[in-house]
């Protein structure tokens, strides 16, 4: 089997809390090295920006669907943290803010995402 059939067995056997931690894993990834890239490589910094955005607006959808599973509290926090990514995504963009908030916001996601896994 060669290594790219074994990567797409790999990843359609991950669980929903799998992917959702894999992304944020990338994700997280690539605001890092956006953050300790030179401040003038405004590719990597939009694009990492976006990406974050990206992800978190689809949250903010799923969360917004009358269908979707988690309590009412925690879907209205992931929507207002979607919000506020936004905002501080456009003021990073600007200079105006720095990426570690929204580092630290993807790590803690991340911490839950894999205590629920071990539970």
């Amino acid at each position: 089997m060669s290594l790219r059939a074994y990567q797409q067995v790999a990843i359609s056997a991950e669980s929903p809390r799998d992917i959702e931690y894999r992304l944020f894993g990338e994700v997280t990834r690539e605001l890092m090295a956006a953050d300790a890239a030179p401040a003038d490589d405004f590719q990597r910094r939009i694009s990492a920006l976006d990406r974050n955005r990206k992800l978190w607006s689809a949250l903010a959808t799923d969360c917004s669907s009358p269908t979707n599973a988690l309590p009412p509290e925690l879907r209205a926090s992931i929507i207002s943290l979607s919000l506020w990514v936004a905002r501080h995504s456009s003021a990073v963009m600007r200079k105006e803010e720095e990426f570690g908030p929204l580092i630290e916001i993807n790590r803690a996601i991340m911490q839950g995402l894999s205590q629920q896994q071990a539970a």
